[in-house]
C-alpha cells in the first residue's frame, strides 16, 4: 500500500466514525452512482426550452390585453419575471412596449407545449431514477402526463403567490426591512413549492415525511439563486459578456438554470439517503460498506422492465473467483466466503 492509498484509506475510515461527513459523502456518492450531472443536464435543455417560448407567450398575451397602455406591460413584465435573474433584467432593459402578434402566439404556445412537457417527464424521469424505481413500475403515459399538468398547475399557483408576496412586502415595508422580509417569504413560499412539486414528482410509495429534509435544505439555496443568480453568472460572464453580447446572456441563463437543476437532483438525493440511511459509504474500495452493497443492489434492480423479469444480485469477497459466487448448480445461494445476494423485486 503506497502512502497516498494509506492517507486515503485513513480519511475513509475517519469519514465514516462521523455522522455528518457521512452522511454529505453519502448523498454525493449517491448523486454520481446515479449519474446526477446527467440527469440535470437534460433537466436544464427541457427547462430552457420551456423558458423562451413562456416569455414569448407573456409578452404575446399582454400585447394583446394590454394594448396602448406601456406601462400597465412594463409593470406585469417586471414582477413575472421576478424570479428570472438572468433574463428579466435584459428584457427590462430592451423591452419597451409589447405589441400582440398571432403568429408569435401560435409559435410561443407549440414552444411551451413542447417544452413544459419534456421538463415534466424528465423531472418525473428523474425522481424515478434517484429513487431506483423498477422499470415495470413506473407510471405509463397518461399517469406522467397528469403528474405534468398538476406539476405546471403548482408552479404556476408558486409564481403567483411569490409575486404577490414580493408586492406585498415592498408596499408594507421600506428600505432594508422590505429585502429582509421579502427574501423570508421566498424561503418559505419556495421551500414549500419544492416540497408540492416533489411530493408530485416522486413515486407515491414514498411518504411525504421522507421528502422534507431535501426540501428544507433546497428552499433557503434557490431563494439565493434568485436574489443573487443574476451577480453570480455576471461575476462567472464578466469578460465575455463584453465581447459575445446576448450570447453571454444565453449561456449565464443556461448557467443558472443547471445551477438550479443540480440543487433540485441534490435535494432528492438527500432524501433517499436519509430515508433509506445510506451512509456510511467508503471512498476507496474494497472493501464495501453495508450502504454501498445496498446502493449497487438497487440500481441493478431498478432495470428491471417487466413484472415476470428477476433480477438478482450477489456480492463475492475480493479474493475469490467471480465464478464461484453461484454456488456450483444448485442455483441458490454464494460460494465459499462470498455474501449471500438479495433476490429479485424491491
Amino acid at each position: 500500500m503506497n502512502p497516498f492509498e494509506r492517507a486515503l484509506r485513513s480519511l475513509d475510515r475517519a469519514q465514516q466514525r462521523r455522522t455528518a461527513p457521512a452522511f454529505v459523502i453519502g448523498v454525493i456518492k449517491k448523486y454520481g452512482d446515479d449519474r446526477g450531472g446527467l440527469l440535470a443536464a437534460l433537466v436544464t435543455y427541457y427547462a430552457f426550452l420551456a423558458l423562451i417560448p413562456l416569455l414569448l407567450l407573456l409578452s404575446t398575451v399582454l400585447g394583446f390585453v394590454l394594448h396602448g397602455n406601456p406601462g400597465a406591460q412594463r409593470a406585469v413584465v417586471d414582477s413575472a419575471l421576478a424570479d428570472f435573474p438572468i433574463i428579466g433584467s435584459q428584457l427590462r432593459q430592451n423591452v419597451h412596449s409589447v405589441e400582440g402578434s398571432g403568429i408569435a402566439l401560435f409559435v410561443a404556445l407549440f414552444g411551451l407545449l413542447y417544452g413544459v412537457l419534456g421538463v415534466a417527464q424528465v423531472l418525473q424521469h428523474t425522481m424515478a431514477e434517484v429513487w431506483n424505481v423498477p422499470g415495470a413500475r413506473r407510471p405509463g403515459y397518461w399517469g406522467r402526463l397528469a403528474r405534468a399538468l398538476l406539476l405546471f398547475a403548482t408552479l404556476g399557483t408558486g409564481l403567483v403567490l411569490a409575486t404577490g408576496a414580493a408586492t406585498l412586502t415592498g408596499t408594507t415595508l421600506g428600505g432594508t426591512a422590505a429585502r429582509v422580509g421579502s427574501l423570508l417569504l421566498s424561503v418559505l413560499i419556495n421551500t414549500a413549492l419544492c416540497f408540492a412539486c416533489f411530493r408530485i414528482l416522486t413515486p407515491a410509495e414514498v411518504r411525504s415525511r421522507a421528502l422534507w429534509p431535501g426540501c428544507l435544505a433546497a428552499g433557503p439555496v434557490f431563494t439565493l439563486l434568485q436574489a443573487f443568480g443574476a451577480l453570480l453568472v455576471s461575476h462567472q460572464l464578466r469578460h465575455a459578456s463584453q465581447i459575445y453580447g446576448f450570447f453571454a446572456t444565453v449561456i449565464g441563463l443556461l448557467f443558472w438554470l443547471y445551477l438550479t437543476a443540480q440543487v433540485t437532483v441534490y435535494a432528492a438525493e438527500t432524501n433517499v439517503v436519509a430515508a433509506r440511511r445510506l451512509w456510511p459509504r467508503s471512498l476507496l474500495q474494497p472493501p464495501l460498506t453495508g450502504p454501498d452493497e445496498e446502493v449497487l443492489e438497487a440500481i441493478a434492480q431498478q432495470e428491471q422492465r417487466r413484472p415476470e423479469q428477476r433480477v438478482e444480485v450477489d456480492f463475492v469477497d475480493e479474493d475469490e473467483p467471480a465464478g464461484d459466487s453461484t454456488g456450483g448448480g444448485d442455483g441458490g445461494g454464494a460460494g465459499d466466503g462470498g455474501r449471500t445476494g438479495r433476490k429479485g423485486g424491491r
